[in-house]
């Protein structure tokens, strides 16, 4: 599945439900979909700065995909970075460094989220695109 296919899956998925409330709980269903992240990678250097909870993020190759595993002690936040996973990982570091996200925005997120919710999540995205660019670059140079 390409990136853009994850993410009109997420809008599709959301177009299912008309209220706001709904959304959220659908959003909490997603964190507690999102499998722990073991302890060894809950380390300082895995926290998400610009956060408001702790989210920790951490991303490795298989092959020539990077992955992500993450996890926050904020339920609603845990299922945030969960979408973030599900549209970005499994994808070259060159695809998720180029991505356009447009999902946040198709959604509401931006709109129905608190400021802090907001910036914690373009904190998000805004890391895992580093990681993309970082390995991308790590590759190139091998």
């Amino acid at each position: 599945m390409t990136i853009n296919e994850a993410q009109d899956e997420l809008i599709e998925d959301f177009e299912l439900f008309d209220e706001w409330e709904s959304k959220y709980e659908y959003i909490i269903d997603l964190g507690k979909q999102l499998p722990d992240l073991s302890e060894q990678y809950k380390t300082e250097e895995n926290i998400i700065k610009g956060c408001q909870s702790l989210v920790w993020l951490h991303a490795y190759m298989d092959g020539d995909q990077l992955k992500f595993e993450a996890d926050s002690n904020a339920i609603i936040v845990k299922g945030l970075v969960n979408m973030l996973v599900k549209v970005l990982s499994g994808h070259t570091p060159e695809e998720i460094a180029q991505a356009d996200i447009y999902f946040m925005d198709r959604i509401g997120l931006h709109q129905h989220l608190a400021q802090t919710r907001s910036n914690g999540l373009a904190a998000m995205l805004k890391q895992m695109r580093a990681y993309g660019v970082a390995f991308q670059a790590r590759t190139e140079a091998n």
